[in-house]
């Protein structure tokens, strides 16, 4: 395969007429020009100059250059051209691991406005710090905290969880349920609904059963689905109540598409972290991801 830096000393030394000034051109040391030059010319059998006190391009040397010149400086630009875009766009890469709603509802909309590359991977919190550790994660936004020697864990906001329902669905009689103060029947209205989970251990509904009434719910979610935001749509087109994050039902209930049920008697809540490798990253890079983590 012919060398491209042949192409590149023949063109110089044919703009140039001598040796030595293509080899100031080129910044290669003149026995290189001669080396080039002669592999050039073995390479394709024909002879490209006359060896005056300088050089002359022969016929077929001048019939070559019309026919190299035009490509090789477009290759010669293209090479310029994205080694400046390079350095243009020369911004950090993030690796990133979330729970899918979270960074839907609350990232997504400022991902224009962070200064670097990004690449997300979705999963569990047990899992994404599982990559964290290995070195496959920079970042891991997690909802839950693990005593981990190598990760930093910080604070961020804390998630408060509401009962979800559709639109139309009449909770009159169960507020003045809520008034009273009545909460064995309270508990009874919500455990005949139709109800969707999470997850089949009912780790969201659990939690908040658990604040409010004291005890495990009693509930065989009728559909489990392993992700909230289809939840709530389900919701909001069949009917049937879940618990979620208040910041997932703030833009179906504006829309008029979800109703905020009840927020408990007592607030449930959980803490989401920022979870990192102290070691590995830095300063810099742990406000850029802050940004995408400010709620409105």
């Amino acid at each position: 395969m012919i060398n491209l830096e042949w192409y590149r000393t023949f063109k110089a030394v044919y703009q140039t007429g001598s040796l030595t000034a293509a080899s100031k051109a080129l910044f290669i040391s003149q026995p290189n020009v001669s080396q080039h030059l002669a592999a050039l010319e073995a390479h394709i059998g024909k002879q490209l100059f006359e060896r005056k006190p300088r050089l002359i391009p022969t016929e077929y040397g001048k019939l070559f250059y019309t026919q190299l010149v035009e490509p090789l400086e477009k290759l010669e630009n293209l090479e310029v051209s994205f080694t400046a875009l390079c350095m243009k766009q020369q911004l950090p890469l993030i690796r990133l691991g979330t729970v899918k709603e979270l960074f839907h509802s609350v990232s997504l909309k400022r991902l224009s406005k962070l200064p670097a590359e990004l690449t997300v991977t979705f999963g569990m919190t047990k899992d994404l710090l599982g990559k964290l550790s290995n070195g496959e994660l920079d970042f891991v936004i997690a909802t839950q905290h693990e005593d981990r020697k190598d990760i930093q864990f910080e604070p961020i906001f804390a998630e408060s969880f509401v009962i979800a329902g559709h639109a139309s669905l009449d909770i009159h009689a169960f507020h003045q349920l809520t008034k009273k103060k009545d909460w064995d029947k309270v508990e009874d209205w919500l455990l005949q609904q139709s109800w969707y989970a999470y997850s089949a251990d009912l780790a969201i509904i659990r939690r908040f059963w658990l604040t409010n009434f004291k005890k495990r719910p009693a509930i065989k979610p009728r559909f489990i689905i392993p992700d909230m935001n289809t939840i709530l749509q389900a919701i909001s087109e069949n009917g049937g109540l879940t618990v979620a994050a208040d910041y997932l039902v703030k833009d179906l209930k504006k829309k008029g598409d979800i109703v905020e049920v009840w927020r408990g008697c007592l607030p449930t809540t959980n803490t989401i972290y920022l979870a990192y490798n102290k070691t590995k990253t830095t300063l810099q890079h742990v406000e850029l991801i802050k940004t995408l983590l400010k709620q409105s």
